[in-house]
C-alpha cells in the first residue's frame, strides 16, 4: 500500500488513543497542478494530478455526542460537542478543516448525525507547499464520514463539500480544483478538470516523464487578502466584459479570448486587466496542451507550462523571486521540459516536468543555484502521478 508507514502510525495511534482499531480509514492525496492556474473559479479548464504522499483519516463513531480529533503531526487534539460545532478563530485552527467537512456533510446541521465521531488524521504531504494538505485531510474526512453515517453523495458533491468547509470554516474562497484533484486522480495520468460543467476525465501522460516538486523556502500562505484581491479582480473583469462584448452569455472569464481582452482592456484598470489575461491564457494553454499530449509531445506541453509561469510572473504577480528563481534555473536544464509554480502561489513550490532518469542532475543544478541565491536549499522530490481519494 502506498504510504503504508504512515497509514500504520495513524492505526497504532487510534488503537493506542481509544483502545480499539479505527472503524473506517480513508486515504486521500495531495495534488499537483500542472497546468491552469486560477481558473477554477473562473469557470474554466485545469491539468492537475494525485500525488504519491498524502493524508490518512482513521474514525470510528462515539458512543455520546462529542467530536475528537487527534492531530498526528501537530501532536494536538481538539475536542467539542455536535451542537457547539463552528469555526475555530485561533489556536488549533486546523480543526476548521474536518469541523467544516463534518458541518456541511449534513448541510450545517450536525446535530442530526445523532453521534459524534473520534478520529486520527496524519499524512506526508509537507505543509506550506502548495500540494493541497488541506484538501487532502476535508476528502480523507468526507469519505471516512460517509462511510460511518451512511451518506450517499458521489465524489463531486463530496468535492463541493470540502470545499465548502474551505469557505466558511478555515476561510479561503477556492475553487473545487484542489479537492477534485484529490478524489479524480489515476496512477500515471493528469485530471483534465472542466470547472463549468464540473466534468473530470483523465488523460494519460506516459512513464517516460515524471514530476519534480521543488518547495521553496517561501512561506505559502492563501487566507490573506491576496488571494481574495486576484478573486475579486477577475470577477470585475468578468462583469465589464459581459457589458462590452456583443456576443451575450459571458459570465465569467472563460467566456472572454485573449483577442477580445486586447480589444477591450482599455476599460479596466491597469491593475484588473492585468489579473484578468492570466486565466484567460491560461485556459487557451490547457486547451492547447490537451492536442499536445494526444500526440506525445511532452516537450511542446512543457513549453506551455513555461508560458504559464511568466504570465504568473508578470500579469497575476501571484509568483515571487523564489520560484521565479527556481523556474529561470530550470530552464537551462535540457531534462527539464517545462516549469511553472503551483497552486495559489505567493510562495510554495514549483511543478517541474522532468526526465525521471536525470532527477539527481536536476535536483543539483536548481538546489545549487537557488542557495548561491537564498543562502538555504529546497526540497526536491520526485512526484508520480497517483491514484485518488479511497477507502482502504
Amino acid at each position: 500500500m502506498l504510504n503504508q508507514e504512515v497509514y500504520d502510525k495513524v492505526v497504532a495511534t487510534f488503537e493506542a488513543k481509544f483502545g480499539a482499531k479505527p472503524a473506517k480509514v480513508a486515504y486521500a492525496p495531495g495534488r499537483i497542478e500542472v497546468l491552469g492556474n486560477h481558473t477554477d473559479y473562473n469557470e474554466g479548464f485545469v491539468f492537475s494530478a494525485a500525488i504519491d504522499k498524502g493524508t490518512f483519516f482513521a474514525a470510528s463513531p462515539a458512543d455520546d455526542d462529542k467530536i475528537t480529533l487527534v492531530a498526528l503531526d501537530m501532536d494536538e487534539t481538539y475536542e467539542v460537542e455536535l451542537s457547539a460545532v463552528a469555526p475555530v478563530k485561533s489556536g488549533m485552527t486546523w480543526a476548521n478543516y474536518p469541523l467544516g467537512t463534518f458541518n456541511w456533510l449534513f448541510e450545517g446541521r450536525p446535530t442530526e448525525a445523532n453521534l459524534g465521531f473520534k478520529a486520527v488524521f496524519g499524512g506526508n504531504i509537507p505543509l506550506g507547499a502548495g500540494l493541497s494538505s488541506s484538501a487532502a485531510l476535508e476528502m480523507a474526512t468526507v469519505l471516512a464520514l460517509q462511510k460511518i453515517y451512511g451518506t450517499s453523495f458521489g465524489r463531486t458533491e463530496l468535492a463541493k463539500i470540502g470545499q465548502k468547509a474551505e469557505h466558511t470554516f478555515a476561510g479561503c474562497p477556492c475553487g473545487l480544483l484542489d479537492q477534485a484533484s484529490s478524489l479524480y486522480g489515476k496512477a500515471g495520468a493528469l485530471v483534465k478538470s472542466d470547472f463549468r460543467s464540473n466534468e473530470f476525465e483523465t488523460v494519460n501522460l506516459g512513464d517516460k516523464v515524471a514530476f519534480m516538486m521543488v518547495k521553496s523556502n517561501a512561506k505559502h500562505a492563501l487566507v490573506d487578502g491576496a488571494y481574495a484581491s486576484r478573486r475579486q479582480a477577475c470577477e470585475d473583469a468578468a462583469k465589464y466584459f459581459a457589458g462590452v462584448l456583443k456576443k451575450g452569455g459571458v459570465t465569467h472569464l472563460r467566456d472572454v479570448t485573449a483577442a477580445e481582452w486586447i480589444l477591450y482592456r482599455g476599460g479596466l484598470s491597469e491593475t484588473t486587466a492585468k489579473r484578468a489575461i492570466h486565466p484567460i491564457g491560461e485556459d487557451e494553454r490547457v486547451l492547447q496542451g490537451a492536442s499536445l499530449l494526444a500526440k506525445g509531445d511532452l516537450k511542446g506541453f512543457g513549453a506551455l507550462m513555461y508560458d504559464s509561469h511568466e504570465s504568473s510572473r508578470n500579469w497575476f504577480e501571484n509568483s515571487c523571486e523564489e520560484l521565479d528563481a527556481i523556474v529561470d534555473a530550470a530552464k537551462a536544464i535540457p531534462e527539464v521540459y517545462g516549469a511553472r509554480l503551483s497552486g495559489g502561489g505567493f510562495g510554495g513550490s514549483c511543478c517541474l516536468l522532468v526526465n525521471p532518469a536525470a532527477a539527481d542532475k536536476i535536483a543539483a543544478q536548481i538546489s545549487k543555484e537557488y542557495k548561491a541565491k537564498f543562502g538555504d536549499e529546497p526540497v526536491c522530490s520526485v512526484i508520480q502521478p497517483s491514484d485518488g481519494a479511497h477507502l482502504v
